[in-house]
């Protein structure tokens, strides 16, 4: 049903024979009921791009139907797909537009299996009355892992040195090769990858700065600047850890690098649109840079293969030509742990809002929770409502239930969208409807 209409979507089930999830709650060792009026074998999900094992046993253990692909899918054969879902799971590839989501008609909930979700229509989903989950945090050791060793290469220069290696040449040389220990870390952004990062870099007895837009307590011994400017002039390497917003789109350019420190280090993990790819390489060439890492592309390859070309990027031969330079095709938080993990999260999340309809951490939606009902409050149900945030609607809704014992209810909005939560008890099988 249609938000629009604001009709009841899904209720719990008084059926005691219903799907529980095998955990305990913390109020009481009796189990979870899961929302019906579906049978869990009735769920479909569609995994696309691979999505971690761990994920695909947490989902088919709830008894859902899983289809995973490998790989994401053509825009038409997405929409066909699409159309009978009512969860899908997704990577960075996979575009879902206002397009593909109109045909969603099933459809409840959005996994995305990694940081971002530019890849999603937040606003056209949250209309449809689709929560969106992903997973911002999990991958933050892998990169914070990855920058150091990035600090190591750069500062010995090995990415050179391997190269010349495989290419038959012994280069055995000490100028401008350095231990990382003593120098300056500055790092931009520090959430929980700059935090993580912060700690690994002063283990290593590097002195840690740090920039961000809150103030934040630090970790360690590591200081915050009040100035962009101030971490750029203090720092031997600079690392960036930020979103990709309006403010930090380009944030990165001829000016800014210019105020680093000569023979400086520039470190990218975070998104491929902060730093100014032209400007980088102007300072690679003329030595104000002594190196650089890039792990993220203003335009990147939509699968594997020879696509890193000038016609991905116009200045990609320019950039291939440096000194110096480490770059890795966005594997940051590509490891076997942090996937794992990150389908752990997601793929949490995903049964917790179809089973019991919670939807905290969703990224478009209300956040708003209950205490499950268990299987031994045998005639109580919990309706959940997504309708538009406009007067009216819960005078309504409560009108309907006036009638019955409401032990529990909850509503919040965001934006044009409310959701509301209400545990019934008392309730008899005629009803429900």
């Amino acid at each position: 049903t249609t938000m629009a209409q604001g009709q009841i979507n899904q209720y719990q089930s008084l059926n005691p024979t219903a799907p529980t999830l095998k955990r305990s709650s913390s109020f009481t060792s009796a189990q979870a009921k899961a929302l019906k009026p579906f049978d869990s074998g009735d769920i479909k999900v569609l995994l696309l791009e691979n999505i971690n094992q761990a994920a695909i046993d947490i989902l088919s253990g709830e008894g859902y139907q899983v289809e995973a692909h490998s790989k994401s899918l053509p825009e038409d054969v997405l929409i066909e797909k699409i159309r009978n879902v009512h969860c899908i799971g997704i990577r960075s590839k996979t575009q879902l537009t206002s397009k593909v989501l109109a045909e969603a008609k099933k459809l409840l909930v959005i996994g995305c299996f990694c940081i971002g979700t530019n890849q999603v229509d937040l606003e056209a989903a949250a209309r449809q009355g689709i929560a969106v989950f992903n997973s911002p945090f999990s991958n933050s050791r892998s990169v914070a892992e990855l920058v150091i060793a990035e600090i190591i290469f750069l500062s010995r220069q090995l990415g050179d040195r391997n190269t010349e290696m495989h290419q038959g040449i012994w280069n055995k040389v000490s100028a401008k090769c350095y231990e990382i220990r003593g120098k300056t870390l500055g790092i931009i952004g520090y959430g929980h990858i700059g935090a993580q990062l912060s700690v690994l870099a002063e283990s290593m007895g590097m002195t840690v700065y740090f920039y961000d837009i809150i103030q934040i307590m630090p970790l360690g011994t590591a200081k915050q600047v009040s100035t962009l400017d101030e971490l750029l002039e203090r720092s031997d390497f600079v690392t960036l850890h930020v979103p990709e917003t309006e403010e930090t789109k380009n944030m990165i350019g001829d000016a800014e690098i210019n105020k680093m420190k000569k023979a400086s280090y520039l470190i990218n993990a975070s998104r491929g649109s902060v730093v100014q790819v032209p400007a980088l390489i102007k300072g690679l060439q003329s030595e104000h840079l002594q190196g650089a890492a890039i792990d993220v592309y203003p335009r990147e390859p939509r699968s594997n293969g020879q696509y890193f070309n000038d016609e991905l990027n116009s200045w990609t031969t320019e950039l291939l030509k440096c000194k110096n330079l480490i770059m890795s095709p966005h594997i940051g938080g590509s490891t076997e742990e942090a996937q794992r993990m990150i389908g752990v999260e997601v793929a949490t999340a995903l049964f917790k809002y179809i089973n019991y309809g919670t939807s905290i951490g969703a990224v478009n939606f209300p956040e708003i929770d209950l205490r499950a009902i268990q299987d031994t409050e045998k005639n109580s149900i919990r309706v959940l409502f997504a309708h538009q945030n406009v007067p009216g609607v819960l005078r309504e809704i409560n009108q309907i239930l006036s009638d019955h014992n409401v032990e529990k209810q909850y509503s919040d909005s965001r934006g044009e969208i409310a959701y509301m939560m209400a545990d019934i008890s008392d309730v008899d099988e005629n009803d429900i409807h």
